[in-house]
């Protein structure tokens, strides 16, 4: 199969590559990048001009619920979702029944993942069952195959646990991502604390939930030399923490979502501002608009070095639960580009090359997946590519959605920037199939 990418803005944060080339795939590979390359027979023509072509898109961060899970999403259908959002690659998280916490539960989803719409890796367990009380086999796990190691969905609670989990991770060179909750701060707990939550009568959830786990696990990753990872940083107090952190050398990062880059608790009170609102309904929670504005600046100041959607599926008969009873998450995958470009580039606080960076180059660093080439466009390395409308204006409907479940607050309205093709593993796929189909 060769495919013939022609005049579009190549942008290439590795190489630093910014320019109007053509880009040549045969087969699996990158052949060619170089201005005004000659169609060859047989070759699939894309005319690229006025759009982005840049390295497959990497989320580092999704719930793909299979096992266990799979009337919400399944491997299959998580992965048509990707696609349909521009991601090439996505990372998985253990938090399944049962839990992925053996080297044959991560061999098992990448078997599930190799015929997928994009790629599949898994992160490991980082305790057995998620219960914080006996660390899995770590290092064989890396050599299973593993990207990472998180009890995502639980926190390690336990000092001494998350100690010996981060001697571990690092021994295996693999990163630790965390999921920052004490949680006898939030028993209960469904909303952040503030105004509205007392105005909707719902137990709030603090920002020292967050910010303590944060400031115990990055002084233990420095004790240890280990890379750690927050998860869906939710706080503007979590953001100093971690800069003070990386002042001090401590290989610690965090993780912004699209969410918490755009909606504040007001969203968990409907229009009308006293409805409690499922749809909005997050772990971490929705917070205020000064955690909001300082999660943007954070990006923009490299503090957060990874954009990561925590696509967390769920039926809508969850979902339209009274909010107490209600599960916490929302999909992600194929609204986070244009959201991203919408927080971040539409505003003026970073350009096109460093939004593509977050997306490609640096979770790929945080989950090794440069050691295959993955998050890099470049003359002989995987043919991952994304090509991207920065101008296309859409509506979110559940006909403009490939997976399998439509949870999100941001239905019905209008984004700027889409995904309209997506190559993975040299096999061109539209991103703009109707739901049910997903990419074509």
């Amino acid at each position: 199969m060769s495919i013939l990418i022609r005049n579009g803005r190549v942008i290439d944060p590795s190489s630093k590559t910014d320019a109007v080339l053509d880009v040549r795939v045969k087969g699996d590979r990158v052949a060619d990048i170089s201005p005004a390359l000659a169609a060859q027979a047989g070759d699939e023509v894309i005319d690229a001009s006025g759009y982005l072509v840049t390295p497959g898109l990497i989320d580092p961060h999704v719930h793909l619920r299979e096992p266990g899970q799979e009337h919400k999403e399944t491997i299959e259908t998580g992965a048509r979702a990707a696609a349909a959002g521009g991601f090439t690659t996505v990372c998985c998280m253990p938090n399944t029944s049962p839990a992925l916490d053996t080297p044959e539960m991560l061999e098992w989803v990448l078997a599930k993942g190799s015929s997928a719409a994009c790629r599949v890796f898994p992160v490991m367990a980082a305790t057995k069952g998620r219960q914080g009380e006996a660390i899995t086999e770590i290092q064989l796990g890396a050599k299973a195959g593993a990207v990472g190691v998180s009890d995502d969905g639980d926190v390690i609670a336990s000092a001494s646990m998350m100690k010996a989990v981060l001697a571990e991770a690092a021994a295996a060179d693999l990163v630790m991502m965390q999921h920052a909750q004490e949680t006898t701060l939030t028993n209960g707990s469904v909303m952040h604390a503030g105004e509205v939550s007392l105005r909707l009568g719902l137990t709030g959830w603090p920002r020292e939930a967050e910010e303590i786990i944060v400031e115990r696990d990055c002084r233990l990753a420095a004790i240890t030399g280990a890379r750690y990872h927050v998860q869906h940083v939710s706080s503007a107090g979590t953001v100093e923490i971690l800069k003070r952190w990386q002042a001090r050398g401590a290989r610690v990062t965090g993780e912004a979502s699209p969410h918490h880059l755009h909606l504040t608790h007001h969203a968990c009170a409907g229009p009308d501002g006293h409805t409690p609102t499922p749809a909005a309904k997050m772990n971490p929670p929705l917070r205020e608009q000064a955690d909001v504005d300082a999660l943007r600046q954070a990006v923009a100041d490299d503090v957060l070095t990874v954009l990561a959607t925590d696509h967390a599926p769920h039926t809508a008969d969850e979902k339209n639960a009274p909010f107490a009873d209600a599960p916490f998450g929302i999909i992600g995958l194929e609204l986070a580009l244009p959201l991203y470009a919408e927080a971040l580039v539409h505003s003026g606080l970073i350009d096109w090359p460093r939004l593509i960076a977050l997306m490609t180059t640096e979770p790929a660093k945080l989950c090794n997946l440069d050691r295959l080439g993955l998050g890099e466009l470049k003359v002989g390395g995987p043919a991952d590519i994304t090509i991207i409308d920065p101008d296309a204006e859409w509506t979110v409907s559940p006909d403009t959605l490939a997976g399998k479940s439509v949870n999100t607050p941001f239905m019905v309205r209008t984004l700027k920037a889409r995904a309209i093709r997506t190559i993975c593993r040299g096999v061109a796929r539209s991103s703009l199939s109707p739901r049910g189909r997903g990419p074509g």
